[in-house]
């Protein structure tokens, strides 16, 4: 059976499922809509509701014609006209061929699942009982328009905001979702030249003044921001901008699968790009098992203003950035690196050690000697700096 020629009223019904459609849409339905007609009267519309329903047989078609029969009270549609803005499924050719509609009007083709001519045509079967005339290409640029529209938003919104290198992992988010002690909001980056399309991770707790004092934390290989979070809390209830990033490899940042990929210059060279970007001048560099990171202070002259080097006993086992060995390359690297420094010839920098500020091993273990490091790297860094109220009650 060919499709039938469109009739003088079909644009106008077409138009009444199209807007069926948009509701679909604004519910976050596919954009589906369509309506029941007989002897020129509307009976029923209906929109696509699956998802909305849990329900898979509520298309737009099959949801008209349930309407249409309870205002009938008869499951039987003999005399009417569907209207529906996407050629129908087999579901839905079915329920119209049992229902005995006599005329199905669909705007765009489907190239997938459409049994109107598209993929099959069931209405044109000569063996079923009952046969539907079939109009099709109603309004089709406006229904097809819609529908592209709808799927172009998904894609979009379903795309990463930054995309994933073919030679990186990325520990997925749910990985993250148990842990404690972690108030500061998410930060990435990806667009600084170091990172070559990588995703990096930060924290930056921001300065509470223009004149703030600014600390740049780097971890080691057996860590991550996550295991310096006492000390970025007390470090910014004195009042100080903290940044701790996850490096390259670690963390929530994006993870390289080689090893020959993590390298202490390259992670240098982010760590310089990243505090020019963050606009960190005269910032104190602490190290926490990364002498290498040193380096950093010749490579961004003028924003290191001092290096807090913090010899620390390994920390225990923290498997959750690493579901697999494949995300260990970054660590494994870095592991091999621990004792390269500064080159000869850097210009000197106020330098200080866990031993020179009388801290504990542990100082980053707990809320408390976090508090007491803190305080005792900004009296040895920022001598003039008065303490702030927060620091002083304790001892009130």
């Amino acid at each position: 059976m060919s499709d039938a020629a469109p009739q003088p009223q079909d644009a106008q019904w077409m138009r009444m499922a199209l807007a069926q459609a948009e509701e679909a849409r604004a519910a976050g339905e596919v954009p589906v809509g369509a309506v029941l007609v007989r002897a020129g009267e509307l009976l029923a519309t209906g929109r696509n509701a699956p998802v909305a329903r849990c329900d898979p047989t509520a298309h737009a078609e099959v949801e008209a014609l349930r309407a249409g029969g309870r205002k009938l009270g008869n499951y039987r549609l003999d005399g009417c006209t569907l209207y529906v803005t996407l050629e129908p499924c087999a579901m839905c050719a079915g329920a119209m061929l049992h229902a005995r509609v006599a005329r199905v009007v669909y705007g765009a083709p489907d190239a997938k699942t459409g049994v109107a001519g598209s993929v099959a045509n069931l209405f044109a079967e000569p063996r079923l009982n009952h046969h539907t005339q079939v109009t099709g290409g109603v309004l089709a640029h406006e229904c097809a328009a819609l529908l592209g529209e709808f799927f172009r938003e998904r894609r979009s919104a379903a795309r990463p905001a930054h995309p994933l290198r073919d030679d990186a992992l990325r520990t997925p988010e749910s990985r993250f979702g148990l842990l404690a002690d972690w108030p500061w909001p998410l930060q990435y980056l990806h667009d600084l030249p170091a990172l070559a399309g990588l995703r990096l991770h930060y924290v930056d707790t921001g300065a509470p003044s223009s004149a703030a004092p600014a600390w740049l934390l780097v971890h080691g290989a057996d860590a991550w921001s996550h295991g310096l979070r006492h000390l970025i809390a007390a470090l910014a209830a004195q009042g100080q901008r903290v940044v701790a990033p996850d490096l390259i490899g670690f963390g929530r940042s994006d993870k390289p699968k080689k090893e020959g990929a993590h390298s202490p210059e390259g992670h240098v060279r982010i760590l310089a790009e990243l505090a020019e970007r963050l606009d960190l001048r005269s910032a104190v560099l602490v190290a926490c098992n990364a002498p290498w990171a040193a380096q950093l202070a010749a490579s961004a002259p003028g924003r290191i203003a001092g290096v807090l080097a913090l010899d620390l006993p390994p920390a225990a086992a923290d498997d959750t950035p690493y579901p697999d060995a494949g995300h260990r390359a970054g660590p494994r690297a870095l592991a091999r690196w621990g004792g390269q420094s500064a080159p000869a010839g850097a210009a000197p920098l106020p330098m200080a050690t866990t031993r020179t500020l009388g801290a504990s091993p542990a100082c980053l273990a707990t809320p408390a000697a976090a508090t007491a490091l803190a305080h005792a790297a900004v009296q040895y860094f920022l001598p003039a700096l008065p303490l702030t109220t927060t620091e002083q009650a304790p001892g009130a």
